[in-house]
């Protein structure tokens, strides 16, 4: 009997241990690899097939991240700003992920919904204001930039999405 619940116990324990996944992932592809900062970008590549990010060469292309309206959050500027901080501290995290940081993207894309509910101000204003997050973690040598307006996003809270290019470290 001791011996059944021994085994049964260390059977357990190897699968509760397979379980547990270390960070980052990294997952071979041709020319570099796929690499995932944590488990809810694990479950992205494995549900929706993307990566957060993958690493070609020495280039790191970063998929888009949402500058998102979560419920019950506002749609003033001081809210957007927060949730532009959240979006790009959450980038970061990927970028770091895949070895390289943001004083090494080259390119920034931001596709804008300049009207909608989850921002309540101008073009003009989202764009201040988005501008001034981005410069609390984009330092000059300034990246190459497009920001383009569109009428929405995958995510319906999404004000921006924002994706980028870097060389790695």
């Amino acid at each position: 009997m001791n011996r059944i619940v021994l085994l049964s116990a260390l059977a357990f324990t190897q699968l509760a241990g397979a379980a547990e996944e270390k960070f980052p992932v990294r997952i071979p592809s041709p020319g570099g690899e796929v690499v995932l900062p944590d488990a809810g970008a694990k479950a992205a590549h494995d549900e929706w097939r993307y990566a957060a990010s993958r690493r070609v060469g020495d280039m790191i292309y970063v998929s888009g991240v949402i500058v998102n309206r979560n419920p019950g959050e506002g749609n003033d500027v001081v809210a957007f700003k927060l949730q532009a901080r959240r979006a790009l501290t959450r980038l970061r995290v990927i970028l770091e992920a895949a070895g390289t940081d943001f004083q090494h993207v080259a390119m920034i894309n931001s596709f804008h919904v300049w009207q909608g509910p989850n921002f309540a101000g101008t073009r003009d204003e989202q764009f201040q204001a988005f501008e001034s997050v981005i410069g609390e973690f984009v330092k000059a040598p300034y990246p190459a930039w497009t920001a383009v307006g569109t009428t929405g996003l995958l995510s319906d809270g999404g004000i921006i999405e924002v994706q980028l290019i870097a060389k790695a470290r």
